[in-house]
């Protein structure tokens, strides 16, 4: 099995969920560079750019993340998702050798969803 791509990849977040609050959070346990998520991403069609000295943003049709990193290393993404796609998202991740965890939350920052792998 290949490295996923994304479909509807080329297009901006819907704007369905642009107005949405931030709804997944979620750490990628590995330490993965948020350059090389930026980088791996982008080559999967994923728009990316980067947010300030260290953090870049991720965007596809159904998804929208911020990965940024931590002074001890670890890896923290967070924004909005369509939440139907949360598994896709931790499916991506694990596609791409990724060890992770990310968390879905309702409008009331309750967690409804967890993926890890």
């Amino acid at each position: 099995m290949g490295t996923p791509t994304s479909d509807n990849s080329d297009r901006p977040l819907d704007a369905a969920f642009a107005d949405m609050a931030n709804n997944v959070c979620g750490v990628l346990e590995s330490g993965v560079d948020p350059a090389l998520v930026a980088s791996r991403l982008g080559s999967l069609g994923w728009k990316t750019w980067s947010a300030s000295w260290y953090s870049y943003e991720a965007e596809t049709a159904w998804c929208r993340i911020e990965v940024d990193q931590t002074d001890d290393g670890v890896t923290l993404i967070n924004d909005v998702i369509a939440p139907h796609r949360i598994g896709d998202l931790s499916t991506l991740f694990a596609r791409l050798g990724w060890h992770h965890s990310v968390e879905l939350s309702d409008e009331n920052d309750n967690v409804v969803e967890e993926r890890r792998h």
